[in-house]
C-alpha cells in the first residue's frame, strides 16, 4: 500500500512567527488566569471595530497588530505592562534592531532593558 502525498504542502496557520508568538502568549495568558475569554473578545472587538477590521479579516497583520494592540490594553489596565513602559522597550528594540548589522542576533544594551 503506498500513501497518498498532498499535491502541495498545506497553507501555514500563521504567516508570520511574530503572529504565532502573540497568539501563544496570549493563550498563555488566559490559561495563566490573567483575563478571561469573555473579557478578551469584548476588548479585541472594540479594538477591530476602531480600526475598521471587523470585516473581511484575512488574518494578516493588520488582524495581528489588532490582536498585539488588544493584549497590550488588557495588561496595561492591570498595571503588567504599562503603557509607557512598553513604549520604552518597543523603542529599545527598534534603536537596536536598527544598529545591529544585517544577519548578527539582535540584543538589547543591558542598560536598555532595566
Amino acid at each position: 500500500m503506498t500513501a497518498c502525498l498532498p499535491a502541495s504542502a498545506p497553507e501555514p496557520v500563521f504567516l508570520h512567527p511574530w503572529h504565532a508568538q502573540v497568539f501563544a502568549l496570549t493563550v498563555s495568558l488566559n490559561e495563566a488566569g490573567r483575563f478571561s475569554w469573555p473579557t478578551w473578545v469584548a476588548q479585541f472587538s472594540q479594538v477591530l471595530a476602531r480600526h475598521g477590521l471587523d470585516k473581511d479579516l484575512d488574518g494578516g497583520d493588520d488582524y495581528f497588530t489588532a490582536w498585539l494592540e488588544t493584549l497590550e490594553m488588557i495588561l496595561a489596565k492591570d498595571g503588567a505592562a504599562p503603557a509607557p513602559d512598553v513604549e520604552r522597550l518597543r523603542g529599545d528594540w527598534e534603536r537596536a534592531y536598527l544598529e545591529t548589522p544585517h544577519g548578527d542576533v539582535v540584543r538589547l544594551a543591558a542598560s536598555q532593558n532595566t
